[in-house]
């Protein structure tokens, strides 16, 4: 039988070999850095992912949407996903509790669609030390003073909350280490953002040697 072509070769290997693995993105950033807007973004522009819904203890604000911004439980029901160990992660976050569930994740793997999942930095590095292939990205504020005043525009946080918000920002900014990637988040310039998180999953997805995500 005659050699099969490179091109026929790499159409195979797309379709059913190590490159079509699905992807796990986690997208990490300081509170008020934008990853709401971002994710919010993509969702409209028809962006391909699992979007995986945090669980969360904390009132929703105006305009979220349960279900599809956050999971919104009481402090009984998710305690009851702790006991049952249906959490990839959780963490007390400024007396709020949020976690990511197991079966949001594990559902897009096992479909083999690409999964992107939002949390804080601290949840970020407790992933890692699960899923370690995951791909990372922090979202960075273009300054300290910005990052400030988008707080300030949620009017979600009394004063003594933004300070503690403003201190933990500073310090999850130093984890910038436990990264695969950084991204600065511009206000206003949401496609951009959405623009570089395209071209890290393109970058990703014509690796050599692919990231295997198991959970």
């Amino acid at each position: 039988m005659p050699e099969r072509s490179l091109e026929s070769k790499l159409r195979t290997k797309r379709r059913g070999g190590r490159s079509s693995r699905p992807l796990l993105v986690v997208l990490s950033g300081p509170s008020g850095v934008g990853k709401d807007a971002v994710l919010a973004r993509m969702r409209k522009l028809g962006r391909p992912f699992h979007y995986v819904v945090t669980a969360t203890t904390r009132v929703k604000r105006a305009r979220e949407r349960n279900g599809v911004d956050y999971r919104f439980l009481s402090r009984e029901e998710f305690q009851q996903m702790i006991d049952k160990n249906q959490l990839l992660e959780w963490a007390n976050v400024y007396g709020n509790y949020y976690g990511v569930p197991k079966d949001e994740v594990t559902s897009a793997l096992s479909r083999g669609v690409d999964g992107i999942v939002k949390v804080d930095v601290q949840g970020a590095a407790s992933i890692k030390e699960i899923l370690p292939e995951a791909v990372f990205i922090f979202l960075m504020p273009p300054s300290m003073e910005e990052l400030e005043r988008r707080l300030r525009k949620r009017r979600s946080e009394s004063s003594a909350d933004l300070a503690l918000r403003l201190k933990r920002a500073k310090e999850e900014i130093e984890s910038l280490p436990l990264f695969d990637y950084v991204i600065t988040s511009h206000q206003n310039k949401l496609d951009e953002v959405v623009s570089q998180i395209d071209a890290i999953v393109a970058a990703e997805k014509c690796r050599v040697k692919p990231r295997v995500v198991k959970l």
